[in-house]
């Protein structure tokens, strides 16, 4: 069997993190959560994804981040997938917090109230998930995986998919936002049928 590496394949370092040598496709969602003051906050991810065929969302965190906090005391948050032209509200939900630990960015972007929990939405953001806590895993390094039980879910009539519509031309007509890490994002209005085999089952 051939070796892996060649002229064209070389090794990456793994004594430090290897996600900032490639670029790697990510979703770009905002997660909505409660605050121990009662305020409420939203931050964008781009290390989440459904977690399995079901009901279940899951994404990257930090436990010295308030995202982690306010979840782990209140026990539930929301998802928002925002739409492309929404990418520089989007960043100013990622901005730091000030002295008196609130985020001013925070006060520019359109929000709207969850129907099931404390927390509320991106406005304008085509895919909403309202979802209360299944577990926490920590020590993954420094981070740790949230996951959630979805109880609620929106979506934008435009972005639903139907059986008698063309997938390209729904995603043509509706592009969606993806993060390119390491610090990039691109929109993608084109998009092929995967060439799945005959008998495949997921």
């Amino acid at each position: 069997m051939e070796n892996i590496l060649s002229a064209t394949v070389v090794p990456i370092e793994t004594n430090r993190s290897i996600w900032d040598r490639v670029f790697t496709v990510h979703p770009l969602v905002v997660i909505g959560t409660k605050d121990e003051s009662g305020n409420h906050n939203l931050a964008p991810k781009h290390m989440a994804m459904p977690l399995g065929w079901h009901n279940y969302f899951t994404f990257v965190c930090c436990p010295t981040h308030t995202t982690y906090q306010n979840i782990k005391r209140e026990h539930e948050f929301t998802v928002s997938y925002p739409q492309p032209c929404h990418i520089v509200h989007t960043a100013l939900a990622a901005a730091p917090r000030c002295e008196d630990d609130l985020k001013p960015g925070l006060a520019n972007l359109e929000q709207l109230p969850a129907e099931d929990v404390d927390a509320t939405f991106l406005k304008d953001s085509y895919l909403y998930l309202e979802c209360r806590l299944h577990s926490i895993i920590d020590n993954f390094g420094e981070n740790s995986l949230i996951i959630g039980h979805i109880i609620a879910a929106y979506a934008n009539k435009q972005a639903l998919r139907f059986h008698d519509q063309d997938d390209h031309e729904l995603i043509h007509k509706n592009p969606i936002l993806a993060y390119l890490n390491p610090g990039r994002y691109t929109i993608i209005s084109s998009s092929q049928s995967f060439p799945f085999p005959k008998g495949f089952k997921r």
